[in-house]
């Protein structure tokens, strides 16, 4: 666990970083395109809440309207306010963060960005609080639909407790999507406590196999990668000191499901996307080596199946077969309907 006080980060956060260009790396910055539903969302939002934006992904997934959404470390609202949009006026999208400099920013423009959207009255609700600590500011067991983080569970000093108030507040088929900084070996303590580092995202940054020991120790037995590229310091004076460490900015997606398995196995099950989710009438990306082509069967493991047929993608997908019938593990080796699809690395947790 880092000693990094946290009072640190809030003054990294909440003083130090005015906007986007105080930064100095390129860790918590966003180069990748986005989706053109979620530019077309981002013209409606204030200059302000854009200006200072520290995330480092872009994570926001399908499926989102009438949905309960939680943003930890939200900041001055821009993904909030993205998912205000998407999730429409009956879902309702809850912003916590613990900074109060950058709450004020998204609580002023709770009314106007409602009005521009469309809305009678906001959706949002954005709460000064610890994402270690989801019971301190009312959130109940089983009660959020989505929790979404952008680069921000890196900052904590209990990721573990994170991530296990994480799965206490999902409600049963409910999903974790998140981006965040995973480092290739564990940071060395002394550099995990500079603040410069910490502040930038790097001196919190999971290592990979221990992100994977806890998500099991909280009995999330598979996870998957969606997205990932690497990160470049771009600073002499820090590439000096932690040069050595590779760093990779990846976004993941989790699922509170009881049907999970610690490898994948192969019940013979095959799943077909129906082609009826608006921005992606073509093809559905479960992950880096799942992209379902409209109408095109493709065979499946058991837990691949469980994350389509028992979560809120489940109406735009058509999955035969069952657990009643067992073929052994599951050849996780690139399906033929996805050839271009190849595991390249061992962030996921599990074989598929």
């Amino acid at each position: 666990m880092s000693k990094m006080p946290i009072h640190q980060v809030k003054e990294y956060y909440g003083q130090t970083l005015q906007s986007s260009n105080d930064l100095q790396t390129n860790a918590c910055c966003d180069p990748n395109e986005m989706p053109s539903h979620i530019k077309a969302v981002l013209k409606e939002l204030d200059s302000e809440i854009l200006e200072r934006f520290y995330g480092c992904g872009s994570p926001i997934p399908h499926v989102l309207e009438g949905q309960t959404v939680l943003d930890l470390g939200c900041g001055t609202g821009r993904d909030a306010y993205v998912l205000s949009k998407l999730v429409g006026p009956s879902g309702h999208v809850i912003g916590l963060d613990m900074t109060e400099e950058q709450l004020a920013v998204a609580r002023r423009h709770e009314t106007t960005q409602a009005s521009r959207f469309g809305f009678d009255k906001p959706n949002t609700r954005f709460v000064q609080g610890y994402i270690e600590d989801l019971k301190a500011v009312d959130i109940a067991d089983n009660s959020i639909d989505l929790v979404v983080s952008n680069c921000v569970i890196n900052l904590s000093p209990d990721k573990e407790r994170v991530l296990s108030e994480i799965f206490r507040v999902l409600k049963p088929g409910g999903e974790l999507f998140f981006s965040d900084i995973f480092a290739d070996r564990r940071i060395p303590q002394h550099l995990k406590e500079d603040p410069v580092l910490y502040g930038e995202c790097l001196g919190g940054a999971l290592y990979t196999e221990d992100f994977r020991r806890i998500m099991r120790s909280i009995g999330c037995l598979d996870y998957r990668t969606v997205t990932q590229r690497p990160i470049t310091i771009d600073n002499k004076e820090l590439e000096a000191l932690i040069g050595m460490v590779n760093f990779t900015s990846a976004t993941v997606r989790a699922f509170k499901l009881d049907t999970l398995e610690d490898i994948c196995e192969d019940y013979g099950q095959v799943a077909t996307y129906r082609g009826d989710i608006p921005e992606s009438p073509h093809s559905f990306i479960l992950d880096d080596h799942h992209v379902f082509e409209t109408g095109r069967p493709m065979r499946v493991c058991g837990n691949t199946a469980s994350m389509l047929e028992e979560t809120r993608y489940a109406k735009h997908f058509a999955v035969t077969g069952d657990h009643s019938v067992h073929f052994g593990a599951f050849d996780c080796s690139p399906s033929t309907s996805n050839p271009s699809s190849v595991q390249t690395d061992n962030t996921n947790g599990s074989c598929c």
